[in-house]
Parts: C-alpha cells; structure tokens; sequence
C-alpha cells in the first residue's frame, strides 16, 4: 500500500511493523538485543556491520561503537520491542533517512533470524508502516502509547478498552520490561538508552513519564477518532 505523504526532514513519524501473519520476531533475549544493536548501528550514514563484531557480547556494542550523531539518518525518541511487532518514534535527519534506515533494518534482522531459526521467507507483513505525526497532541499520545504497548501482554481486553486498573502495577511492570526506552524516561541505566536522541524531541520526551498519571491520561483521553486503526499492532 502506497503511503499518502512523503518523508521529510525535521518532521516526526510513528514507524512500526510487525510479523508476518503475526507471528513472534523476537523469540528470547538476544534477538530483541540483536535487534537494538542492528537499529543503533543502522543509524549511520557509514555502513557498519554487526558480524564484523568480535566484542564478547552484543550489549558491549552500544558500550564500545561511539555514533556521531551528526552522522545519523534520523533522531530516534522512543521506541519498543514487543514479542511480534515494533514501534518507533522519529524524526527525520537526512533525506531518505527513514526509508534507508528501516530498509538495513528489516534486512538484516530477517537474515539473522532465517539463518538463526532456519526459516524462509517473509519475516515482516511489509516493508514497515509510518504515520506522520503533525501535531502536538498526537505526539504527546504516542509517547505514552509505545510505551505503554508492553501492559497489553498483561490484559489485551482492558488494553482495547484503554483501561489500567492498577497504576502502580502497570509503573512496576514497565520498569521490568527490558525491550524499550521508558527506563530512559525514569532515569534508570540502560546500554542501549544510548540509541535515543531525545533533545531533538519537546520537553516532555526528557520529562514525561515521571508523572505517570498525567502519563497514563495522554492515552487514554486522547480523542483517537480519526486515527483508529493507524498506530500499529
């Protein structure tokens, strides 16, 4: 399906994908940390190989690979691995920036998991999916939304509802859950919190989540009308 816009430069978009049919693309630890690796190398306008790494383990890559962000093809402010999808937030750097980087992406991570898994074909439904995001509102919800995404493996049905019963339950499962950049945003250390950009975003991407109920709000009452349907898995 042909998207309605174009991508440009300094504008912010939701980027997600997931598998194929549904189906899981992060199986255990090391394929999500796999993936991560791939997203902060891939952010380059050098191309960097992830199999010429001979550290001893992945997470030593975000550790010991120093990116020059004035190298990078887009801003990234927030994002989240989720057992068959993804999500990101963006903003574009450099023209073609996006698509350059989703394309070295998905390739290579289909590569790893096909060789890894002995599998064929397609692991991705599509290319990827974007949403322009073009106003403030939007933006905000969407930063809570990708980082709420995990609490729906709790309770998918009240997750539809956009319904949280238990905030500190939901905050103590989000501090938990490893594959995304909320730990960035309650200042807990994480190696791969190295991939955000998040000055190249509003206040509130540095800010936010320390008020989590006004966090939680920007979700739920966001009036998702004329977007229903559009944010992803």
């Amino acid at each position: 399906m042909l998207r309605k816009f174009n991508f440009a430069p300094l504008e912010y978009y939701h980027i997600y994908n997931r598998g194929t049919d549904k189906r899981q693309i992060f199986l255990e630890h090391r394929d999500y940390v796999r993936f991560l690796a791939a997203l902060y190398v891939g952010n380059n306008k050098n191309l960097i190989h992830l199999s010429d790494w001979q550290g001893p383990s992945l997470e030593d890559i975000f550790h010991s690979i120093k990116i020059n962000r004035e190298n990078q093809l887009v801003d990234i402010g927030a994002y989240c691995l989720m057992p068959n999808h993804f999500h990101f937030l963006v903003r574009e750097k450099e023209k073609e920036g996006i698509s350059t980087l989703m394309r070295k992406l998905q390739t290579g991570y289909s590569m790893y998991i096909n060789k890894k898994y002995q599998r064929t074909g397609n692991l991705f439904e599509s290319r990827f999916k974007a949403q322009h995001v073009d106003n403030d509102p939007y933006l905000k919800y969407l930063f809570a939304y990708v980082h709420l995404n995990p609490i729906k493996t709790t309770d998918p049905d009240d997750w539809e509802r956009k319904v949280i019963r238990n905030k500190n339950q939901a905050r103590e499962f989000l501090s938990r859950y490893d594959y995304s950049s909320y730990h960035h945003f309650i200042n807990q250390p994480k190696p791969h919190n190295i991939i955000l950009s998040p000055s190249a975003f509003p206040q509130y991407f540095q800010t936010k989540a320390d008020n989590f109920d006004q966090f939680i709000d920007d979700w739920i009452n966001f009036d998702d009308e004329n977007i229903h349907g559009k944010d992803g898995p």
